[in-house]
């Protein structure tokens, strides 16, 4: 690589792939909110990033990007129709989740709603496979 700028940078130093970021993260409990002390990686790992992003507030937290978390707290609580609920639904978790690069697709939605809750469950396509994942919401 030249220090110069009249000499043209090696076709080496630019050719390298970004490398992937690593899943490996210590597991959360979401019940009590606590670090449990041990370490997850892979699809554990991807299970629980998706967790956390669909319930984290999109648009709150200064410590979180822009692009993180969810909207799914806007939805509760209003007067929207079974309709339009069905609709909003998949496309706020289909964005939330489409933010992380490993995530490829979101697909396949199955919406159930019962008094007051409403369970959605879906497919996240992922690099190495699929998965099924569900949540449920107050509404």
């Amino acid at each position: 690589m030249a220090l110069s700028p009249l000499k043209p940078r090696s076709s080496a130093a630019s050719a390298a792939p970004p490398a992937p970021r690593p899943s490996r993260t210590y597991a959360l409990d979401f019940t009590s909110g606590q670090l449990e002390n041990r370490l997850i990686d892979g699809e554990e790992a991807l299970r629980q990033a998706i967790e956390k992003a669909l319930r984290t507030a999109r648009f709150r937290y200064l410590a979180c990007d822009w692009s993180y978390g969810s909207e799914l707290d806007r939805l509760i609580g209003e007067d929207l129709t079974p309709e339009l609920m069905r609709s909003e639904v998949p496309r706020v978790i289909r964005e939330a989740l489409l933010a992380d690069d490993r995530l490829l697709d979101v697909r396949d939605f199955v919406l159930d709603s019962q008094g007051d809750r409403l369970s959605a469950r879906f497919a996240v396509v992922h690099k190495d496979g699929l998965l099924q994942q569900e949540v449920t919401l107050l509404v």
